[in-house]
Formats: structure tokens, sequence, C-alpha cells
């Protein structure tokens, strides 16, 4: 054999390895893996059209630790999710789950008010769990508000309280 074929067969028993270890080779027990990848399709669609970005849990985590300048935005329910559980240091302001393609300027201008008047400020918006689109909402109307660090965390409260992060409760 020569050195291209040994570096091929190399890389491909490297990656067999690696499926295997990793578990890529086989679904979780009871998954349904249609509904993946249609959440996940679906998050990559509204990705695209809001314009902002994502940022998985251990990141925000690690910012919030660092105290990294950002503001954090829980844009679920004030009484039925944030005043039981939230992201330590979120503000709440609530965006229903169909796509917004209109806001009323009351609620632009309160909205804005919540954001402040630094368009450069670190924003991050999060709902219940990555099918639920109230942070899709949210940020992308920071995006079309002209706000340029706008982020989105998918995973939501669920994801938070996997990972056994801290919560706070109340106002």
């Amino acid at each position: 054999m020569d050195l291209n074929k040994n570096a091929w067969l190399l890389a491909i028993l490297s990656l067999a390895l690696l499926w295997g270890f990793t578990g890529c080779g086989k679904a979780p027990t009871g998954a349904k893996e249609l509904e993946t990848e249609k959440t996940a399709v679906n998050l990559v669609q509204e990705v695209a059209r809001g314009g902002y970005q994502v940022i998985p849990a251990p990141t925000l985590k690690e910012w919030l630790d660092e105290k990294k300048p950002m503001l954090v935005i829980d844009t679920m329910p004030l009484e039925a999710s944030y005043q039981k559980q939230h992201i330590p240091g979120a503000v709440q302001f609530e965006f229903p789950i169909p796509e917004v393609k209109e806001m009323e300027e009351a609620t632009k201008a309160k909205f804005e008010q919540i954001l402040g008047p630094d368009k450069d400020r670190t924003l991050v918006f999060y709902c219940g769990f990555t099918k639920c689109t109230r942070s899709h909402n949210g940020a992308m109307w920071a995006v079309k508000l002209g706000y340029k660090n706008v982020y989105r965390y998918p995973g939501g409260i669920k994801a938070w309280m996997e990972a056994a992060y801290p919560v706070e409760k109340g106002s």
C-alpha cells in the first residue's frame, strides 16, 4: 500500500471508531429522529430569518460566571414561568409563540426601553425549550431594532435546569 491509501484507511478507521465511541452509529433509545430533525431544521430557518446568533448553555453559563456585560431576556409569561424560575439576572419581556410580523409602537417602545440605548450591547434571549419560538421573536425584533450582538439560547429554561445550573425565583 502506498502512503495515500494508508492515510485513507487510517482516516476511515478513525471515523468508524469515533462513530462507535460517541454513539453516532445508533439513535438514543426512544428518540424520534424525524421530530429531532424537524426541530433542528426549524431552528436553522428561524436563525436565518432572524439574523441573530445562537449560544449553547455552557457558553452562556461561562459568560454569566465571568460577569460578561450583557442582558439576558426571558421571553416566557411572567406568572406562569419567569416568577417560578429564570436564569439568574434575567429580565422578563413576554413574546407570543407565533412569529411576530408586526409590533405595536407602544410595545416596541417598552421593548427598546428594556434593551437600552446601546445597540452594541450583548443580548441573549431564551424561552422554555428548543421548540419554543418566543426567544426567536425577541431576538429577531432586537435585530430589527438595530441591535448588533443578539443571541438566542434555544435550550431555554428546560435545558438550563437539566444542566443543573442555578435558577432564580420571583421578579
